[in-house]
């Protein structure tokens, strides 16, 4: 599971970004992570303060790779909307929902300041990278002059993570593929009437 070089705090940070993502927070127990970590309890608090404090590192370090991720395809080439395309288009874990997005399900995390600033940080900044995506397309006119980059930004997210519900829902990422194809062909460069 883990790469035999990895050290015990490593494990202990991958172990629970996975817990997270399948369980959330309040179904990750210390003795599910060090279990799956393969560290016994003296090492967990030896890294530690305890179960809040690890549950933060691994929420940032997901935080990060998605930032990453997007981030990636964001500052690739291409026109403002194929880059938003490819983003909606992109391969994903779609049953296992969003393992950043999932986290503002839980009633624990939203309830403690430190646990919930590194999600609302990461969904701000995705809405706002995704809005200078929509302004640069409006100014180059891919988009129509209208369009608030702010709003669509939010549409964009909302279809996201909406799509991930009904895919979790359906137990099909038939769901979510509908709603993403569906966002982009709404957003898609515009065809002059007859």
């Amino acid at each position: 599971m883990y790469i035999p070089c990895m050290s015990t705090s490593e494990r202990l940070v991958e172990a629970t970004r996975e817990l997270l993502w399948d369980r959330g927070y309040v179904g990750t127990s210390p003795k599910a992570i060090q279990r799956r970590a393969g560290a016994g309890q003296g090492s967990m608090y030896h890294h530690f303060s305890g179960k809040p404090e690890l549950a933060l590192a691994a929420i940032g370090r997901t935080a990060h790779a998605m930032r990453e991720a997007a981030e990636e395809t964001f500052s690739g080439g291409g026109s403002a909307y194929e880059r938003i395309s490819a983003y909606l288009l992109r391969e994903r874990e779609v049953l296992r929902g969003c393992p950043v997005g999932r986290l503002t399900m839980d009633p624990d995390v939203i309830a403690d300041p430190s646990l919930r600033a590194p999600v609302d940080a990461t969904i701000g900044w995705l809405r706002a990278r995704l809005a200078e995506i929509v302004e640069e397309g409006v100014a180059g006119g891919e988009f129509a002059a209208g369009l608030d980059p702010a709003e669509v930004a939010a549409t964009i997210v909302a279809t996201v993570q909406g799509g991930y519900v009904l895919a979790r829902a359906s137990g099909s990422p038939e769901a979510f593929d509908a709603g993403v194809r569906g966002l982009s062909a709404l957003l898609g460069p515009r065809t002059a009437t007859p």
